[in-house]
């Protein structure tokens, strides 16, 4: 049987295209860029629950933290320009170093606290710039602090 040489030429050189094709394109997903304090093999699924968390407890949206690639015009993930991003990691790191401190909260395989005692909206409470309230009739440190105008200072227990 005569085998036709520019038949198999022609099907050798398609098979390569074919196969160079299949295996080059998009590289892999190298995963989110710019994670510093959530774990770098996060999900997509979990990186979105945690930022929908951030979002409702702090009455915020995406913006509030992430800079607008104008150029593009949609949101930069990975961008550092807005210091609301670093202050968000600085928080998540101490609401994690309480929580381990104070309430022994155990971490997942993805190293993200399973139970804690307390998250963003313990103080945020919906709003993104929580105001600090001290008691009536304290001062700084919780020490007694003057009168509110108009009142006499009520002279302490027992004299």
């Amino acid at each position: 049987m005569p085998v036709n040489k520019k038949l198999l030429v022609t099907l050798g050189l398609l098979s390569i295209v074919v196969f160079g094709a299949m295996t080059s394109g998009k590289p892999q997903d190298e995963g989110f860029k710019n994670l510093k304090v959530l774990p770098k093999n996060i999900s997509g699924d979990n990186l979105h629950k945690v930022m929908e968390e951030w979002e409702h407890s702090l009455g915020v949206h995406c913006n509030f933290c992430h800079a607008r690639n104008e150029e593009t015009k949609k949101m930069d993930w990975a961008s550092d320009a807005k210091p609301e991003k670093e202050m968000t990691r600085d928080m998540f790191k101490m609401m994690n170093k309480i929580n381990e401190k104070y309430f022994h909260a155990k971490k997942d395989s993805l190293g993200m606290v399973m139970k804690a005692g307390v998250n963003c909206n313990t103080c945020h409470r919906g709003t993104a710039h929580p105001e600090v309230v001290v008691p009536e009739g304290r001062g700084p440190g919780g020490q007694p602090g003057p009168p509110p105008a108009g009142q006499q200072p009520t002279p302490p227990a027992g004299q």
